[in-house]
Protein backbone atom coordinates (compact mmCIF):
# COMPACT_ATOMS: atom_id res chain seq x y z
CA UNK A 1 0.00 0.00 0.00
CA UNK A 2 2.77 2.46 0.90
CA UNK A 3 5.60 3.56 -1.36
CA UNK A 4 9.19 3.68 -0.18
CA UNK A 5 8.98 7.48 -0.19
CA UNK A 6 5.93 7.38 2.08
CA UNK A 7 7.62 4.97 4.45
CA UNK A 8 10.70 7.18 4.59
CA UNK A 9 8.52 10.18 5.31
CA UNK A 10 6.74 8.34 8.14
CA UNK A 11 10.00 7.16 9.68
CA UNK A 12 11.45 10.67 9.46
CA UNK A 13 8.41 12.69 10.62
CA UNK A 14 6.51 10.21 12.80
CA UNK A 15 3.30 10.83 10.85
CA UNK A 16 1.96 10.28 7.36
CA UNK A 17 -0.94 12.00 5.58
CA UNK A 18 -2.84 9.85 3.07
CA UNK A 19 -5.55 11.86 1.31
CA UNK A 20 -8.48 10.01 -0.24
CA UNK A 21 -7.95 6.86 1.82
CA UNK A 22 -11.65 6.58 2.66
CA UNK A 23 -14.47 7.29 0.24
CA UNK A 24 -17.53 9.48 0.91
CA UNK A 25 -19.85 6.47 1.20
CA UNK A 26 -17.74 4.75 3.87
CA UNK A 27 -17.00 7.77 6.03
CA UNK A 28 -20.53 9.06 5.52
CA UNK A 29 -21.82 5.81 7.01
CA UNK A 30 -19.75 6.46 10.16
CA UNK A 31 -21.19 9.93 10.55
CA UNK A 32 -24.74 8.65 10.13
CA UNK A 33 -24.21 5.84 12.65
CA UNK A 34 -22.59 8.17 15.18
CA UNK A 35 -25.58 10.49 14.96
CA UNK A 36 -27.87 7.51 15.63
CA UNK A 37 -25.83 6.48 18.69
CA UNK A 38 -26.05 10.00 20.13
CA UNK A 39 -29.76 10.22 19.33
CA UNK A 40 -30.37 6.99 21.28
CA UNK A 41 -28.15 8.07 24.18
CA UNK A 42 -29.97 9.10 27.37
CA UNK A 43 -27.93 11.90 28.96
CA UNK A 44 -29.83 12.29 32.22
CA UNK A 45 -28.17 9.27 33.84
CA UNK A 46 -24.74 9.64 32.21
CA UNK A 47 -22.57 12.66 32.93
CA UNK A 48 -19.12 11.44 31.89
CA UNK A 49 -17.06 14.36 30.61
CA UNK A 50 -13.96 13.82 28.50
CA UNK A 51 -11.09 16.23 29.05
CA UNK A 52 -7.47 15.91 28.03
CA UNK A 53 -6.12 18.37 30.60
CA UNK A 54 -4.16 16.17 32.96
CA UNK A 55 -5.13 18.03 36.11
CA UNK A 56 -8.86 17.66 35.43
CA UNK A 57 -9.04 14.32 33.64
CA UNK A 58 -12.21 12.47 34.55
CA UNK A 59 -11.51 8.92 35.73
CA UNK A 60 -14.94 7.73 36.77
CA UNK A 61 -16.13 4.14 36.58
CA UNK A 62 -17.78 4.68 33.20
CA UNK A 63 -14.55 5.95 31.67
CA UNK A 64 -12.52 3.04 33.04
CA UNK A 65 -15.11 0.52 31.83
CA UNK A 66 -15.39 1.99 28.34
CA UNK A 67 -12.65 -0.19 26.84
CA UNK A 68 -15.29 -2.83 26.20
CA UNK A 69 -18.29 -0.58 25.61
CA UNK A 70 -19.76 2.14 23.46
CA UNK A 71 -19.98 5.21 25.69
CA UNK A 72 -20.75 8.87 25.00
CA UNK A 73 -18.63 11.53 26.71
CA UNK A 74 -19.72 15.16 27.02
CA UNK A 75 -17.83 18.29 26.09
CA UNK A 76 -16.63 20.22 29.14
CA UNK A 77 -18.58 23.29 28.05
CA UNK A 78 -21.81 21.42 27.30
CA UNK A 79 -23.40 22.18 30.68
CA UNK A 80 -24.97 25.28 32.18
CA UNK A 81 -24.13 26.24 35.78
CA UNK A 82 -27.23 24.40 37.04
CA UNK A 83 -26.08 21.14 35.43
CA UNK A 84 -28.52 21.22 32.52
CA UNK A 85 -27.34 20.95 28.94
CA UNK A 86 -26.44 24.37 27.57
CA UNK A 87 -26.61 23.13 23.96
CA UNK A 88 -28.76 20.55 22.17
CA UNK A 89 -27.77 16.97 22.94
CA UNK A 90 -26.50 16.38 19.41
CA UNK A 91 -23.99 19.22 19.88
CA UNK A 92 -22.98 18.28 23.45
CA UNK A 93 -20.97 15.10 22.89
CA UNK A 94 -17.18 15.29 22.74
CA UNK A 95 -16.61 11.71 21.66
CA UNK A 96 -17.87 8.13 21.59
CA UNK A 97 -15.51 5.41 22.79
CA UNK A 98 -13.89 2.98 22.96
CA UNK A 99 -14.97 -0.33 21.38
CA UNK A 100 -17.18 0.61 18.42
CA UNK A 101 -14.83 -1.27 16.08
CA UNK A 102 -15.83 -4.55 17.73
CA UNK A 103 -19.38 -3.85 18.94
CA UNK A 104 -20.98 -1.93 16.09
CA UNK A 105 -21.26 -3.44 12.57
CA UNK A 106 -20.87 -0.09 10.79
CA UNK A 107 -17.69 0.80 12.63
CA UNK A 108 -16.39 -2.74 12.30
CA UNK A 109 -16.74 -2.66 8.51
CA UNK A 110 -14.82 0.62 8.37
CA UNK A 111 -12.09 -0.50 10.78
CA UNK A 112 -11.26 -3.98 9.54
CA UNK A 113 -10.35 -3.56 5.88
CA UNK A 114 -7.64 -5.18 3.74
CA UNK A 115 -6.31 -1.73 2.83
CA UNK A 116 -5.83 -0.67 6.45
CA UNK A 117 -4.33 -4.05 7.34
CA UNK A 118 -1.89 -3.63 4.45
CA UNK A 119 -0.83 -0.18 5.67
CA UNK A 120 -0.28 -1.55 9.16
CA UNK A 121 1.83 -4.38 7.75
CA UNK A 122 3.90 -1.93 5.70
CA UNK A 123 4.61 -0.06 8.94
CA UNK A 124 5.83 -3.25 10.61
CA UNK A 125 2.56 -4.18 12.34
CA UNK A 126 1.87 -7.46 10.56
CA UNK A 127 0.26 -8.75 13.79
CA UNK A 128 -1.69 -5.56 14.53
CA UNK A 129 -4.45 -5.84 17.14
CA UNK A 130 -7.27 -3.29 17.05
CA UNK A 131 -7.26 -1.94 20.61
CA UNK A 132 -9.29 1.25 20.81
CA UNK A 133 -11.65 3.33 18.70
CA UNK A 134 -13.00 6.86 19.15
CA UNK A 135 -15.49 8.96 17.24
CA UNK A 136 -14.50 12.59 17.88
CA UNK A 137 -16.99 15.38 17.20
CA UNK A 138 -15.00 18.58 17.88
CA UNK A 139 -18.30 20.40 18.26
CA UNK A 140 -18.89 23.91 16.84
CA UNK A 141 -18.00 26.70 19.28
CA UNK A 142 -17.42 24.39 22.28
CA UNK A 143 -15.13 21.69 20.86
CA UNK A 144 -12.43 21.16 23.47
CA UNK A 145 -8.67 21.42 23.09
CA UNK A 146 -6.73 18.15 23.08
CA UNK A 147 -3.48 18.94 24.87
CA UNK A 148 -0.14 18.03 23.37
CA UNK A 149 0.40 14.35 24.12
CA UNK A 150 1.88 11.04 22.99
CA UNK A 151 -0.53 8.17 22.37
CA UNK A 152 1.86 5.70 24.02
CA UNK A 153 1.26 7.54 27.31
CA UNK A 154 -2.31 6.25 27.31
CA UNK A 155 -1.93 2.95 25.42
CA UNK A 156 1.45 1.67 26.56
CA UNK A 157 3.11 -1.52 25.35
CA UNK A 158 6.57 -2.91 25.92
CA UNK A 159 8.12 -2.25 23.48
CA UNK A 160 6.11 0.79 22.38
CA UNK A 161 4.05 -0.26 19.35
CA UNK A 162 0.81 1.74 19.47
CA UNK A 163 -0.01 3.34 16.13
CA UNK A 164 -2.88 5.72 15.53
CA UNK A 165 -5.00 5.73 12.37
CA UNK A 166 -6.92 9.02 12.36
CA UNK A 167 -9.61 9.57 9.71
CA UNK A 168 -11.04 12.98 8.78
CA UNK A 169 -14.80 12.54 8.34
CA UNK A 170 -15.18 16.26 7.63
CA UNK A 171 -12.67 18.78 6.35
CA UNK A 172 -10.22 19.53 9.18
CA UNK A 173 -9.10 23.16 9.03
CA UNK A 174 -7.08 25.65 11.03
CA UNK A 175 -10.36 27.18 12.15
CA UNK A 176 -12.17 24.06 13.39
CA UNK A 177 -9.33 22.31 15.23
CA UNK A 178 -7.18 20.28 12.83
CA UNK A 179 -4.33 18.11 14.09
CA UNK A 180 -0.90 19.63 14.72
CA UNK A 181 2.21 17.45 15.02
CA UNK A 182 5.90 17.76 15.94
CA UNK A 183 7.85 16.43 12.94
CA UNK A 184 10.52 14.04 14.19
CA UNK A 185 9.20 14.24 17.73
CA UNK A 186 8.68 10.47 17.83
CA UNK A 187 12.43 10.08 18.17
CA UNK A 188 12.29 11.74 21.58
CA UNK A 189 11.50 10.00 24.88
CA UNK A 190 8.13 8.90 26.16
CA UNK A 191 7.40 11.46 28.87
CA UNK A 192 4.83 9.64 31.01
CA UNK A 193 2.32 6.81 31.29
CA UNK A 194 -1.32 7.02 32.37
CA UNK A 195 -2.05 4.21 34.82
CA UNK A 196 -4.82 2.76 36.94
CA UNK A 197 -3.96 3.77 40.49
CA UNK A 198 -3.81 1.13 43.21
CA UNK A 199 -6.15 3.21 45.38
CA UNK A 200 -8.63 3.65 42.53
CA UNK A 201 -8.94 6.08 39.66
CA UNK A 202 -5.92 6.93 37.55
CA UNK A 203 -2.59 8.71 37.78
CA UNK A 204 0.28 9.85 35.60
CA UNK A 205 3.75 8.47 36.18
CA UNK A 206 6.58 10.57 34.79
CA UNK A 207 9.21 8.66 32.84
CA UNK A 208 11.28 11.53 31.43
CA UNK A 209 11.33 15.26 32.35
CA UNK A 210 11.88 16.47 28.79
CA UNK A 211 9.24 19.17 28.15
CA UNK A 212 6.61 18.53 25.53
CA UNK A 213 6.57 20.83 22.50
CA UNK A 214 4.73 24.09 23.07
CA UNK A 215 1.49 24.17 21.13
CA UNK A 216 1.03 25.46 18.55
CA UNK A 217 4.38 27.25 18.23
CA UNK A 218 6.52 24.10 18.01
CA UNK A 219 4.10 22.11 15.86
CA UNK A 220 3.12 21.77 12.21
CA UNK A 221 -0.58 22.06 11.29
CA UNK A 222 -2.20 19.23 9.34
CA UNK A 223 -5.31 20.64 7.66
CA UNK A 224 -6.78 17.86 5.53
CA UNK A 225 -9.94 17.17 3.50
CA UNK A 226 -12.55 14.61 4.46
CA UNK A 227 -11.48 11.08 3.58
CA UNK A 228 -7.86 11.61 4.63
CA UNK A 229 -6.12 9.14 6.95
CA UNK A 230 -3.32 10.43 9.15
CA UNK A 231 -1.02 7.76 10.60
CA UNK A 232 0.57 8.68 13.94
CA UNK A 233 3.54 7.03 15.62
CA UNK A 234 2.77 6.30 19.29
CA UNK A 235 5.64 8.49 20.51
CA UNK A 236 4.75 11.47 18.32
CA UNK A 237 3.70 14.62 20.23
CA UNK A 238 0.52 16.00 18.67
CA UNK A 239 -2.23 18.45 19.59
CA UNK A 240 -5.48 20.01 18.42
CA UNK A 241 -6.86 23.34 19.53
CA UNK A 242 -10.34 24.26 20.67
CA UNK A 243 -12.98 24.68 18.00
CA UNK A 244 -14.51 28.16 18.23
CA UNK A 245 -15.76 28.11 14.65
CA UNK A 246 -19.36 27.42 13.59
CA UNK A 247 -18.25 24.20 11.87
CA UNK A 248 -17.73 20.78 13.46
CA UNK A 249 -14.68 18.60 12.78
CA UNK A 250 -15.78 14.98 12.94
CA UNK A 251 -13.02 12.35 12.97
CA UNK A 252 -12.61 8.66 13.70
CA UNK A 253 -9.51 7.25 15.37
CA UNK A 254 -8.42 3.62 15.62
CA UNK A 255 -5.39 2.62 17.68
CA UNK A 256 -3.56 -0.64 17.06
CA UNK A 257 -0.79 -2.43 18.93
CA UNK A 258 1.47 -5.38 18.10
CA UNK A 259 0.21 -8.74 19.33
CA UNK A 260 3.76 -9.70 20.36
CA UNK A 261 4.16 -6.68 22.68
CA UNK A 262 3.28 -6.74 26.38
CA UNK A 263 0.16 -4.75 27.30
CA UNK A 264 0.39 -4.09 31.07
CA UNK A 265 -2.60 -4.64 33.33
CA UNK A 266 -2.12 -1.14 34.74
CA UNK A 267 -3.12 0.49 31.45
CA UNK A 268 -6.35 2.44 31.99
CA UNK A 269 -8.03 0.77 29.01
CA UNK A 270 -8.81 -2.88 29.71
CA UNK A 271 -11.13 -5.21 27.83
CA UNK A 272 -13.42 -7.78 29.51
CA UNK A 273 -12.03 -11.31 29.62
CA UNK A 274 -14.70 -12.47 27.17
CA UNK A 275 -13.79 -9.75 24.64
CA UNK A 276 -10.26 -10.49 23.38
CA UNK A 277 -8.53 -8.17 20.95
CA UNK A 278 -8.74 -9.16 17.30
CA UNK A 279 -6.09 -9.05 14.60
CA UNK A 280 -6.69 -6.42 11.95
CA UNK A 281 -5.66 -8.68 9.08
CA UNK A 282 -7.60 -11.74 10.27
CA UNK A 283 -10.93 -9.93 10.62
CA UNK A 284 -10.38 -8.04 7.35
CA UNK A 285 -9.67 -11.32 5.54
CA UNK A 286 -12.80 -12.90 7.00
CA UNK A 287 -14.92 -9.95 5.91
CA UNK A 288 -13.84 -10.36 2.30
CA UNK A 289 -13.86 -14.18 2.17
Amino acid sequence: MLTSAQLDRYRNDGFLVLEGFAGPESYGALRERAEQIVDEFEPDSHRSIFTTHEQTRVSDDEFLASGGRITCFFEEEAFAPDGSLAVPKAQSINKIGHAMHDLDPVFQRFSYTPDLAAVAEDLGLSDALALQSMYIFKQPSIGGEVGCHQDATFLYTDPVTVTGFWFALEDATLENGCLWAAPGGHRGPLRSVFKRAVAGGTEFEQLDPTPMPVAPEDLEPLPVPAGTMVVLDGRLPHWSGANRSPHSRHAYSLHCIAAAAEYPSWNWLQRPDDMPLRRLADVAAGATA
